[in-house]
C-alpha cells in the first residue's frame, strides 16, 4: 500500500472512529459520485470542442507528417550522393538538413503549445459550467458531498450523478428520475448515457 492510500485509509479510519453520530444521523449523509472527466467530455459543448481538436491535432499532424518525410528523403539522398558530392558541397548539405531538422522540432514544439492552449480555451468554460452544475445539483438535490468518480474505488451505481450533471450542463433540468430508472433497468447496474 503506497503512502496516498494508507494515508487516504487512515483518514477514514480516523473519521469513522471519531464519529458519535447516531445511526438515524449516520444515514443522514447523502454522497454521490461524478465521473466529471466523462461529464466534461460528453456534454454537447464537450463533443463540439473534441471534434474541433481532432481536426486541428490532425491537420498539424498532416503537415508536421509532410515535412518529416520531407526530411527523411533528404537524408537518403545526402547518404546516396555522399561519395559523388565535394566535400564542401556535401557539408553545406548536411548543415542544411540539420537546420531543417531543428526547425521541425521547433515546429512540433510549437504546435504541441497551440494545441495545448485551444485545448484550455476550449475546455476551460465547460469545465467551470460541470462544476457549477454539480454544485448545483448538490444544493438541488441536498447532497453533503459529491465525490470525483475516479478518487472512488467503489460506489453503488445508482449514486452516480454523472448522467444527471451531463443533461444540466445541456441546458436539461437534473430531474429526469424516470429517465434514470428506465437507465438503469434496460442496462443492469450501469447508468447509461443520454
Amino acid at each position: 500500500m503506497n503512502f496516498k492510500h494508507a494515508a487516504s485509509a487512515l483518514a477514514l479510519t480516523a473519521l469513522v472512529a471519531s464519529s458519535s453520530r447516531s445511526a438515524a444521523a449516520a444515514d443522514a449523509l447523502k454522497v454521490a459520485v461524478v465521473d466529471t472527466q466523462r461529464a466534461v467530455a460528453d456534454t454537447e459543448d464537450g463533443l463540439r470542442a473534441r471534434a474541433t481538436m481532432k481536426k486541428l491535432f490532425e491537420s498539424k499532424q498532416q503537415e508536421l507528417g509532410r515535412k518529416e518525410q520531407d526530411l527523411l528523403k533528404q537524408r537518403d539522398d545526402l547518404e546516396k550522393q555522399m561519395r559523388v558530392m565535394s566535400k564542401e558541397a556535401f557539408q553545406k548539405r548536411e548543415e542544411d538538413f540539420r537546420r531543417q531538422t531543428i526547425e521541425l522540432q521547433a515546429m512540433l514544439e510549437t504546435y504541441n503549445k497551440e494545441i495545448f492552449k485551444k485545448q484550455k480555451e476550449l475546455t476551460d468554460p465547460i469545465v467551470e459550467r460541470v462544476m457549477g452544475n454539480i454544485k448545483r445539483l448538490a444544493s438541488q438535490e441536498g447532497y453533503d458531498l459529491i465525490v470525483d468518480r475516479a478518487g472512488a474505488p467503489y460506489f453503488r451505481s445508482d449514486l452516480d450523478l454523472t448522467d444527471k450533471v451531463i443533461r444540466l450542463s445541456n441546458g436539461g433540468s437534473a430531474g429526469g428520475k424516470d429517465k434514470d430508472k428506465e437507465d438503469k433497468t434496460k442496462g443492469g447496474d450501469k447508468p447509461k448515457a443520454p
